[in-house]
């Protein structure tokens, strides 16, 4: 059942990530923000996102999330609220050069709603080579598959 979304109504909306409301130019500021850093270039916010896939295979849904460069241990948190999922990081780099220093600085988040029958309470998270994997065990044996008869009417 991979690729299988057990998601349905208006939880299924929050997976794509929210836009932020800019005022002038919305659509010119998201750009610069997802522009990827060429010569030394970044967003003047500060403020990306965290770019996320989810699926189900084999009874877990998973949520991958790319944060490379991110140590795991003590810059992540993870939570899990009413059925929400939530990914938050940190992260901060300092360059020094011959009379220069700079200093960045960002936190991310992303939130996906978890399927109705997710058990929160055997969530799982590794991370390996620059990506979190979060795996939630969900119970497939709830499902119930069947064909949906459509009726048709005469139309005298």
């Amino acid at each position: 059942m991979e690729g299988q979304d057990h998601r349905g109504g208006k939880e299924a909306e929050m997976v794509t990530p929210a836009r932020r409301q800019h005022g002038l130019l919305p659509d010119l500021i998201d750009w610069a923000e997802s522009f990827p850093s060429m010569f030394g270039f970044r967003p003047a916010s500060g403020i990306q996102g965290i770019r996320v896939e989810d699926f189900v295979e084999d009874g877990m849904y998973v949520v991958r999330a790319e944060l490379p460069g991110i140590d795991p241990g003590k810059d992540v948190t993870i939570t899990v609220d009413d059925r929400l999922l939530t990914i938050s990081a940190e992260r901060s780099e300092q360059t020094t050069e011959k009379n220069r220093s700079e200093f960045r600085y960002g936190s991310f988040s992303r939130a996906v709603a978890l399927p109705a029958d997710a058990k929160e309470e055997d969530i799982k998270a590794s991370y390996a080579k620059g990506i979190l994997t979060v795996r939630v065990p969900v119970d497939e044996t709830a499902k119930v598959h069947r064909k949906i008869e459509i009726e048709t009417g005469d139309e005298s």
